[in-house]
């Protein structure tokens, strides 16, 4: 029996290519559930992917992981996308 795991990234990945906005959609599957859960994916423009972050300690951590998320949304999207831009969430 052959995993399902691979197969199904494939799927995702085919009809994440297809969509105009396809960053936005891919940063759950960047970051995984985890920090989904606590971040949000405002716009994409000019190549950069701006990310709601719920105050100045995850900025900052997520500063760090920004190459790794990178190379996980250009394998998903078809738009690449060149810098990851973390901003506080308004009242932070």
């Amino acid at each position: 029996m052959e995993p399902i795991a691979p197969t199904l990234e494939k799927v995702v990945a085919k009809s994440l290519r297809g969509a105009a906005d396809g960053p936005l959609l891919a940063w759950p599957l960047a970051c995984g559930s985890a920090v989904a859960e606590r971040t949000r994916a405002l716009t994409f423009r000019n190549g950069v992917l701006w990310i709601e972050v719920p105050d100045a300690g995850w900025r900052a951590e997520l500063k760090h992981l920004a190459p790794r998320y990178l190379v996980a949304i250009n394998r998903y999207s078809a738009s690449s996308v060149d810098r990851i831009e973390f901003v506080l969430a308004p009242g932070k």
